[in-house]
């Protein structure tokens, strides 16, 4: 009986060492980038926000401009109809938690909710948590920004 128990157990840990294999691989497909200006410039779409896609229909996209630390995002997440927002961002690094993006509204309206930790940074991915809230994570896809968005 010890000895099917123990073929057993070594079988489990053989399949869960192979999985935990497989899932480094994947991981290792997309390199993880500093967290810099340069590496965030460009276009974004949120692809899932707390581990949920967005409704269908709903959008959000960000485009960071690396030279002058500006963003403008487009998004009908909490408004009908949808809407062009600007302004500035900063990365910082903390020492304890990384690299961290603040950012404030043009014309006067405030600063994000949050300040948000970038977890991870790839070519194609990007996700961040909420500093103050670690259920609030947000996951960014590359993307290009449509056409009739850009053209407002």
């Amino acid at each position: 009986m010890k000895s099917i128990f123990k073929s057993l157990l070594l079988a489990l840990m053989a399949v869960m060492t192979f999985a935990a294999c497989n899932e480094k691989e994947v991981d290792n497909d997309q390199p993880q980038l500093e967290v810099t200006r340069h590496n965030i410039s460009g276009s974004w779409a949120l692809n899932s926000w707390n581990g949920e896609p967005l409704a269908e229909g709903s959008y959000v996209y960000i485009k960071f401009e690396r030279a002058d630390r500006t963003y403008t995002m487009w998004q009908n997440i909490d408004s009908a109809p949808a809407r062009k927002i600007t302004g500035m961002y900063n990365i910082e690094i903390d020492d304890e938690l990384g690299a961290v993006i603040r950012g404030n509204y043009d014309y006067g309206n405030g600063d994000w909710a949050h300040r948000y930790i970038v977890k991870s940074l790839t070519a194609k991915t990007m996700v961040w948590v909420a500093k103050d809230d670690a259920n609030d994570i947000s996951e960014y896809v590359r993307c290009d920004i449509p056409a009739d968005l850009l053209d407002e």
